[in-house]
């Protein structure tokens, strides 16, 4: 049997088909996607359609990465975040908790959407931006710098957020 350190000690692994990278037996990635060498997919994450995980990339817990979504750099996602479509999560971005990121959104820098924000649609969240809460950010709506957007505000259409701004609350932007 073949073993693999995801962090917590050796467990039961392989190397997927497609891009050498490591897979624990209790994951499932689909033989279509993509996971590089360096790269590794643990716990019972799921990996779907054509969607890729490169470079340091990490998903873990219950998250899934599906459809040709793409997660590179040293992003990880992890818990049961879900990350489809052709969203692209790059850097050293986390996603986690329930947090989705869909559609053609971008998360990249050092970037944080986590508890169950949503980000979608053209949208793009960089830098040292946090999303939380049950935020949500969408359309073509730029959140970046240190800029946080939490609770249950909403960011859309073509709105702005940067600099250390912060949006909470019941605010819709």
């Amino acid at each position: 049997m073949t073993t693999f350190d995801f962090g917590n000690g050796l467990v039961p692994a392989h190397q997927h088909p497609n891009g050498g990278g490591w897979v624990a037996e209790t994951a499932t990635v689909s033989e279509t996607a993509y996971v590089g060498p360096d790269a590794w997919v643990a716990g019972n994450a799921k990996v779907f359609g054509d969607a890729v995980v490169s470079d340091n990339a990490k998903v873990s817990g219950y998250a899934e990465v599906s459809d040709y979504a793409m997660v590179t750099g040293n992003a990880r996602v992890s818990d049961y975040a879900r990350v489809y479509g052709n969203a692209l999560v790059y850097g050293n971005v986390r996603v986690s908790g329930y947090a989705w990121v869909c559609g053609t959104a971008k998360v990249y820098d050092n970037a944080k959407v986590y508890d169950n924000a949503w980000v979608s649609g053209y949208a793009w969240v960089s830098g040292d931006a946090v999303v939380s809460g049950a935020a949500v950010v969408s359309g073509d709506a730029v959140v970046t710098d240190n800029a946080v957007v939490s609770s249950d505000a909403w960011v859309s259409g073509r709105a702005q957020v940067f600099g250390n701004a912060k949006v909470s609350g019941d605010a819709k932007g």
